[in-house]
């Protein structure tokens, strides 16, 4: 799904063929490799080169479909949003298997869905999804921690994963279609110093 979301980014840009591929795998594969650099464990993708094979298939698929589909942006949210919960939470449960805490886990399942999307967006010279202000991040937290916490309750038929992944996307999808965000900060107006008691700096 993130590789998808890439090629989508990339058509935006109006990309070649070898674009496409190359924001599709950074995207699908970025958020991984991080977490795989962090655990210290080998990099996912460099033993199983067949899911940056799989990237490069999906962006040449995207590449000549994506003049077909009218919400271009609309499609590339979702994807993302599908992305963003598979990997919280693919994220997280890597981490409870190599026997890290759950504060590590949940740490894990949020950069493992936000950091592709964000080397996407920085190297597109988008905005990134993570700083806009929606709903995006936290949706991600919140999936890794119902992972997490359902995984505690030794749930059978993988319902711990489903549950972090519905939960992010929940969340998510309430976001997008109700325009929810958590408040932005809102700065106090200068306060004016007298002439004489200026502060020093």
């Amino acid at each position: 799904m993130f590789a998808i979301s890439g090629a989508l980014v990339a058509s935006r840009k109006c990309l070649d063929p070898v674009g496409f591929a190359l924001i599709a795998t950074i995207t699908g594969i970025g958020g991984g490799t991080l977490r795989d650099l962090l655990l210290g464990h080998g990099v996912f993708w460099v033993d199983q080169s067949h899911y940056v094979s799989l990237c490069v298939a999906v962006a040449l698929i995207v590449y000549f479909v994506a003049p077909h589909i009218e919400y271009r942006y609309r499609v590339l949210l979702w994807a993302d949003a599908a992305g963003l919960s598979l990997f919280c939470v693919l994220g997280a449960r890597m981490a409870v298997e190599s026997g890290f805490s759950g504060t590590i886990a949940v740490i894990m399942g949020l950069l493992s869905a936000t950091f592709g999307g964000l080397i996407r967006d920085v190297v597109c010279n988008e905005i990134p999804l993570i700083l806009r202000n929606e709903i995006y991040a936290t949706a991600a937290l919140a999936g890794a921690l119902a992972y997490i916490l359902l995984e505690s309750l030794s749930l059978p038929f993988n319902l711990a994963e489903m549950g972090g992944i519905g939960t992010c996307f929940v969340i998510r999808a309430l976001g997008l279609i109700h325009g929810l965000s958590l408040p932005g900060y809102r700065p106090r107006s200068g306060r004016d110093y007298p002439a004489d008691n200026r502060p020093e700096f």
